[in-house]
């Protein structure tokens, strides 16, 4: 599971258009399980988002077809790629989302948080490799979102599958392995969860934030960091054996042997 987050209008839901093949880049390389975008026919792109590729939207009436029942919901995906046994296959995915009672009911009679259930068994109806989750609880309570989230991961760790979120909750970040943060169209950071036993017996998490660095050797730095040394316009750089020192763009105080200021 990997959340893409950043402020509005900072490129995360172009960058999401794009890895989705709905919309095409204007330059570089598109690579998702093993399919260059760039080099798709039109064709081709409707095969892909067919079957490699399931979008869960935040728009609950974009997700789903307000005449059909929930079942029905989840066939259409499979009746638009030619598939048998998709009644079948639709009761088991609303067993998996908790929903199978509900099979009959259309859109109208369910709450948000079981439309998004539904939405999430919709994406998952022709095995895609890669679900892509714009917003999927902008419009569901902070309950609601972590029960929705809860049933992200259960489907990332029980079918394999890849989630991609993208979200402007930085909050998001704690249900996910990876954060990739962008600003101003380019990846800033990148965050990476790990869990490890600690000396008390306790579980607990360590998360590690990497300054993502561009083929051209840039990077930007983390918001915090630069707000609090000041930074702005240009800074100084010092190779150091093992690292690079920055430094505001003023002289710095002389220090001593004890390291203060002289």
């Amino acid at each position: 599971m990997v959340a893409i987050v950043g402020a509005s209008g900072s490129g995360k839901s172009t960058l999401l258009n794009i890895l989705g093949g709905l919309d095409v880049a204007s330059a570089g390389r598109a690579l998702v399980a093993g399919h260059d975008l760039t080099q798709m026919g039109r064709r081709e792109r409707t095969r892909y988002r067919r079957r490699v590729v399931g979008f869960i939207w935040q728009h609950t009436a974009r997700n789903l077809l307000p005449y059909l029942s929930a079942a029905e919901n989840v066939e259409l995906p499979m009746v638009l790629d030619g598939r048998a046994q998709r009644r079948t296959r639709a009761r088991d995915l609303l067993e998996v989302v908790g929903l199978a009672d509900r099979a009959t009911h259309r859109p109208d009679r369910l709450s948000g948080g079981e439309q998004q259930r539904v939405a999430i068994a919709v994406a998952l109806a022709n095995q895609p490799a890669i679900i892509f989750a714009d917003e999927p609880t902008g419009e569901l309570d902070s309950g609601t979102s972590a029960e929705v989230f809860a049933l992200l991961r259960r489907v990332n760790a029980e079918l394999g599958t890849t989630i991609v979120i993208v979200t402007h909750d930085v909050l998001v970040s704690e249900h996910v392995q990876r954060t990739v943060a962008i600003r101003d169209g380019r990846t800033s950071t990148e965050t990476v969860r790990r869990t490890e036993l600690a000396d008390d017996g306790n579980h607990r998490v360590i998360a590690e934030e990497f300054a993502v660095l561009d083929r051209a050797g840039r990077l930007q730095l983390p918001r915090a960091h630069v707000e609090a040394l000041e930074l702005a316009n240009r800074v100084r750089l010092r190779l150091e054996e093992d690292h690079v020192g920055v430094w505001p763009d003023r002289p710095r105080p002389n220090r001593d042997e004890e390291g203060s200021p002289k």
